[in-house]
């Protein structure tokens, strides 16, 4: 992926500023040579400006290309970066290689913007430590880097605010816990379910009777089913009509039953449960406490600690070999 410069790779800095020798040295009009090989034109520098350190987190205007201007990566283009503000941020790491780019980001003061040629070679193979180089990248040649340095933002600073996300986190984790099972009581009073729950914590409601017999662990089942929040909301459903009527029709996805092994960790605990309690044909309402679903890590629209709703139809099944 040509984009994979903003991905993969860990920057960094490093503690002494670079040496600069004469123009005339450098094969490249324009950029002046630095004793540990990277090639360097200012358009606008602060010498005397703060510096990024190692771990700092940093915030760039920053393009690059090939030795045939063909533009590998740009920030500014919102296909490659969705954040839509035109600038990437990332912490800085250790230097992968002397003239490095993170080398370069050691002599930008904030404000300034520069254009860096550095070896192809060296980025590729050490930086985003591929076995060869791509296609697109010629043997020996040079990536031409263009960069301004909006903001820096001090590690201790990053440490500190990261901390402060993962204190708030946790207190939203435990409220969100504690307030499961009374979220779960009022959807079951509101909607007059009088079901006792499984000794898992299930509540099943058969709305549809099947015929024959059950499934057992390991059969293969098909399955149609709506999935919601206890707040109504569809997250996700086999049923194209469903789909359509809650606004999240996908071109992309088939619209039918979906087919899995039974009570092998295929699909939540809640619904291995279920379907082991039906027949083909049979049709359910299933209340799921998020113990038997999706927990304290959620799943996408999901939050954590979220009960679920489902209507489930087991469409047919065969038995295990």
């Amino acid at each position: 992926m040509k984009n994979q410069f903003s991905k993969k790779i860990t920057f960094t800095a490093i503690g002494a500023a670079l040496l600069v020798t004469a123009c005339d040295k450098s094969p490249y009009p324009g950029y002046e040579k630095s004793e540990n090989g990277l090639y360097s034109k200012f358009y606008t520098h602060d010498e005397k400006g703060v510096k990024p350190k190692e771990g700092d987190v940093v915030k760039l205007v920053m393009s690059y290309k090939n030795s045939k201007d063909s533009i590998l990566f740009d920030s500014k283009n919102p296909k490659i970066n969705p954040s839509k503000t035109g600038s990437i941020e990332f912490p800085l790491g250790k230097s992968t290689f002397a003239g490095s780019f993170e080398d370069a980001l050691a002599t930008l003061s904030v404000g300034d913007s520069a254009s860096f040629m550095i070896s192809a070679d060296s980025v590729y193979m050490k930086t985003f430590q591929q076995k060869e180089l791509p296609k697109y990248i010629e043997k020996g040649s040079m990536l031409t880097f263009e960069v301004k340095l909006e903001k820096i933002t001090a590690k201790d600073i990053v440490e500190k605010e990261r901390a402060k996300k993962m204190e708030e986190q946790k207190v939203m984790m435990e409220l969100r816990k504690n307030e499961e099972p009374k979220a779960l009581a009022k959807y079951l009073t509101d909607n007059k379910i009088t079901a006792k729950p499984t000794a898992s914590g299930l509540y099943f409601i058969e709305k549809s009777k099947g015929k024959g017999a059950k499934p057992a662990k390991g059969s293969m089942v098909k399955v149609n089913y709506t999935g919601r929040l206890l707040d109504g909301n569809v997250f996700d459903t086999s049923v194209e009509s469903v789909a359509k009527e809650a606004g999240m029709f996908d071109t992309r996805r088939p619209y039918e039953p979906i087919e899995f092994p039974l009570a092998q960790g295929q699909v939540i605990k809640g619904w291995d449960e279920a379907l082991l309690m039906m027949s083909a044909g049979s049709k359910a309402l299933l209340v799921i406490p998020s113990e038997l679903a999706y927990g304290e890590q959620g799943n996408g629209p999901i939050p954590p600690f979220s009960p679920l709703v489902f209507e489930v139809e087991l469409v047919s099944f065969t038995a295990a070999k």
